[in-house]
């Protein structure tokens, strides 16, 4: 294998490092969107906190497939456009540095690229997908995962009320002494009021039924008051058992896509449109990469004083188009409207083909006109 020039060095070290530092960027903005939306289910007991590092880096691992092949074309078009800018490529042409030479660089950049974006498509981010799940479903079966803690007033999720408990066990399954107060609107006599319960229990258990979403706590040995805020018809129960449901969890956001967290392997056998689809997509992610590669070489040219605003705006808007057209075909065999056997080659091909027209029509010499009299 013959070695790296110079300039093939030089080149690929640029293009590396627009590509991290375009990474680095678009992985701010995602996590910094994905880690309030955590925040939120943790706040509003839907998330356990413990977890909450660990499910958002899981995330960014499943996102880096989507994600690379974009801050590859935006690294590529930053790093070449500078180079335009600052007339290195002009001197690199006139020195007898062909187009050609070019794409040894690039096409080493999106090769790997597409190798690890074909790696986590395929393997690394349904297993990131399928372990946040995992995580949150054992964290689910804990009364922990509703934020709870011993000592503390806690606001049930979409209750109306809160619950105190004195003692948990370490799981989070054993509860020791508890309180709960809830209110909800009622009528009496016709008019409107509010109902209010109170309920002291000597111990408590978390139980499911069905999920692990559909959580309960059985509260043992203890009373109830309830009565209308404002009277004085209050009733006072005794129980050996009363039944408190929480909130299910929804904080899962995977459930409206269960393809996704499939191995690929299970995909392979499937002939239902979705597990289709999804496979088609896992498939078609790396070769985004290196269509995307090739269309950043003709468009990230420039001259030194055009604005580079324009020029990028217009990238931008081309990746857009592709990144739309690729999700329409998803979509088309989803609904089974397209033939799987398709996939997305309707669009990676005819894109390619243009990326490389592009390509070599932008070093065709152009005709002079001839002079009017």
């Amino acid at each position: 294998m013959a070695r790296l020039s110079i300039l093939d060095r030089y080149l690929l070290r640029e293009l590396l490092a627009g590509t991290l530092a375009a990474t680095a960027v678009l992985l701010v903005i995602f996590t910094g969107g994905t880690f309030a939306d955590i925040l939120n289910k943790v706040a509003s007991g839907r998330l356990p906190g413990d977890i909450m590092f660990e499910v958002l880096g899981l995330h960014v691992v499943d996102t880096l497939s989507a994600l690379l092949p974009m801050a590859m074309f935006l690294g590529m078009l930053l790093a070449l456009g500078r180079m335009y800018r600052d007339s290195e490529m002009h001197v690199l042409f006139t020195s007898g540095f062909g187009p050609r030479g070019m794409l040894r660089p690039a096409s080493m950049l999106a090769i790997g690229a597409a190798i690890l974006i074909a790696l986590i498509a395929l393997w690394l981010g349904p297993l990131a997908t399928r372990t946040a799940d995992a995580e949150v479903e054992r964290a689910n079966r804990s009364v922990i995962a509703a934020g709870l803690e011993p000592g503390r007033f806690t606001e049930l999720p979409g209750k109306g009320g809160i619950l105190f408990v004195d003692t948990m066990s370490p799981d989070g399954t054993k509860l020791g002494k508890l309180f709960v107060e809830s209110e909800r609107p009622g009528t009496d006599q016709g008019k409107p009021v509010t109902q209010i319960d109170v309920i002291t229990a000597t111990h408590g258990q978390l139980y499911h039924e069905g999920t692990a979403d559909n959580r309960f706590i059985a509260l043992f040995e203890g009373h109830r008051f309830d009565g209308h805020l404002g009277h004085d018809n209050w009733r006072l129960m005794k129980f050996a058992r009363n039944d408190l449901a929480l909130s299910a969890s929804d904080d899962n956001g995977d459930q409206d896509d269960p393809e996704h967290s499939r191995t690929t392997w299970a995909l392979i056998g499937d002939k239902d449109p979705a597990a289709r689809a999804e496979l088609q997509w896992r498939i078609g992610a790396p070769f985004a990469a290196l269509v995307l590669a090739l269309l950043a070489l003709p468009m990230s040219r420039q001259n030194m004083r055009a604005s580079t605003l324009g020029k990028l705006l217009i990238a931008v808007l081309a990746y857009l188009v592709f990144a739309n057209l690729l999700n329409m075909a998803r979509l088309f065999i989803a609904e089974g409207k397209a033939p799987a056997a398709l996939g997305l080659w309707w669009v990676l091909i005819p894109v390619f083909v243009f990326a490389a027209w592009l390509f070599a029509r932008q070093y065709v010499p152009r005709k002079l006109r001839e002079a009017t009299a």
